[in-house]
């Protein structure tokens, strides 16, 4: 069935900005005493807020300095700023949507101003989400609380159940889901089994979107 809307996630999404911050968050636990895989980052944190990382991380034993959030969005957003790809393919996504007469947004639970930092180097993409890019963090209910999502899907005056979500973390996922959403959980690398195991539709290549929308 043709969804009515779409609402994507931002990181890993629409821009590939997660390599960027796993890897200065990566160096930076090691330097505060957690050392962790690729694997163990994934798993933890993708998908989360800075603020839940630093709650997490201190549970598993970092020492990370109270300041260490504020301190660590100007060096992520620094980066950021050097250059913040597009997802290949997603272009051409919102293209197909916009032929289709299909509204869509971005909930992220990312900072208003990462958005501004990453969408802002594409100002193609960046006109056609202005005004429709909501963050879980300025919300105050960021995923896996539904509300970030059901947010997104009022302001388009679209009802939930005419919604399709593209995520790329369970955590996301589990918004859909409890938002009463179908989602397709993209997953370029990896097994994307924790996706599935939270009632996404699994697709790899963001050219097969489309065809999965029914478009």
């Amino acid at each position: 069935m043709i969804p009515s809307a779409v609402l994507f996630d931002c990181d890993g999404v629409i821009v590939d900005s997660e390599p960027i911050l796993f890897d200065l968050l990566t160096g930076d636990l090691a330097r505060h005493g957690l050392p962790l895989s690729a694997d163990e980052m994934e798993r933890l944190f993708i998908g989360g807020t800075i603020p839940g990382v630093q709650a997490r991380a201190r549970e598993l034993g970092a020492h990370l300095p109270d300041d260490w959030v504020d301190d660590f969005y100007v060096r992520l957003y620094t980066r950021l700023a050097q250059g913040a790809p597009l997802v290949p393919g997603i272009e051409a996504v919102l293209d197909a949507l916009d032929a289709a007469g299909i509204p869509y947004a971005v909930g992220s639970n990312g900072s208003d101003r990462k958005m501004q930092v990453t969408l802002g180097q594409h100002p193609s993409i960046m006109r056609r989400l202005s005004g429709r890019t909501f963050s879980g963090q300025t919300l105050g209910k960021p995923k896996p609380a539904p509300d970030l999502y059901l947010h997104a899907a009022a302001f388009l005056g679209v009802a939930p159940q005419a919604c399709v979500v593209v995520e790329d973390s369970p955590t996301g996922a589990r918004a859909a889901k409890a938002a009463g959403m179908r989602c397709f959980g993209f997953a370029p690398h990896g097994s994307g089994t924790a996706l599935v195991n939270e009632g996404a539709t699994l697709f790899r290549a963001m050219s097969d979107l489309p065809g999965l929308l029914g478009l």
